[in-house]
């Protein structure tokens, strides 16, 4: 029995099939079952019930699953007491950042090319994604770090965050739109056409759950990832764009009202698996990133 068969048990377990948990472990699906059967034979026992379309793991595979969660856990623990000692960092960090998140107010690039000048050995991925899917990614183990907007929902258990900017949610309409010149309330948009940023994001999902609690759905004719492009659809008379507050950076050719009754505040966060044991690499990097995004003011002002 070896470690790595152990790792490719539950890592099968993990995504209920072998083709998601050779794609996460980069290896070819035959090979993968070769070495599922190769520990099943040496163990005497079936571990996995095989279906049409889902793999389990048997009655002595759950009994099993523990104890090989336990063993890899002890294995990474001894790597990274090791390397404690050495001083040397290797490993691979995953970092999620949503769409643009990565501007000069959070430089990610160089946080990320700091990092690799001073761990050479450890190798880093970047993606870009929504804050719901990255959140999944994380707790599939398939992420390690993600930069998010936090969207209003329960916190996910196993899960940890740390909010390093909240900003209020503002209405953004064409500077000669008729109506009011200053705010506007949350009802007063229920009738409005509104272009907002796509589902899964933090900011579009803390508005749509409070547009729920206020008793309405709102009425979403356009989505863009990027905010400049909604303020040029509002720029345009192409109806109300939601988005984060502007500061001074207001276009001559909008005007902000100020969202009340309620206020709504976006927040950005890093988001992280909680059990971080074993991943020295991961957690240096989320240092890092703490201190290098930290200093943001964790609140704007509000326009």
């Amino acid at each position: 029995m070896e470690l790595r068969q152990l790792r490719y048990f539950v890592t099968v377990v993990d995504e209920g099939g072998f083709t998601r948990a050779a794609e996460r472990l980069h290896l070819t699906q035959p090979g993968l079952s070769a070495q599922i059967r190769q520990l099943e034979r040496e163990l005497g026992q079936r571990l996995l019930d095989r279906g049409a379309r889902t793999v389990t793991p048997t009655e002595v595979g759950l009994a099993v699953l523990e104890h090989a969660r336990e063993a890899l856990a002890a294995a990474d623990r001894i790597t990274a007491t090791v390397q404690e000692f050495t001083g040397l960092l290797r490993g691979h960090v995953r970092l999620g950042v949503i769409s643009g998140a990565a501007t000069e107010e959070f430089d990610i690039a160089r946080v990320l090319a700091e990092f690799h000048d001073d761990h050479p050995q450890v190798g880093i991925s970047l993606t870009e994604d929504t804050a719901e899917n990255m959140l999944d990614a994380l707790d599939r183990d398939e992420l390690d770090i993600a930069l998010v907007g936090l969207t209003g929902a329960p916190q996910r258990p196993g899960i940890e965050v740390d909010v390093i900017l909240e900003t209020p949610l503002v209405a953004a309409v064409a500077r000669d739109a008729p109506g009011p010149a200053d705010t506007i309330t949350l009802a007063a948009l229920a009738d409005r056409k509104l272009s907002c940023l796509p589902r899964g994001t933090g900011l579009r999902g803390i508005f749509e759950r409070t547009c729920a609690a206020a008793g309405f759905t709102p009425n979403v004719t356009f989505e863009a990832a990027a905010p400049a492009l909604l303020l040029r659809l509002a720029a345009s008379g192409l109806g109300t764009a939601v988005v984060p507050a502007l500061g001074d950076a207001v276009p001559a050719d909008i005007r902000v009202l100020t969202i009340v009754e309620p206020r709504i505040t976006g927040r950005l966060a890093l988001a992280w698996r909680a059990d971080r044991s074993g991943r020295p690499a991961a957690n240096v990097l989320l240092g890092q990133l703490r201190i290098a995004l930290g200093g943001h003011p964790r609140r704007s002002a509000t326009p």
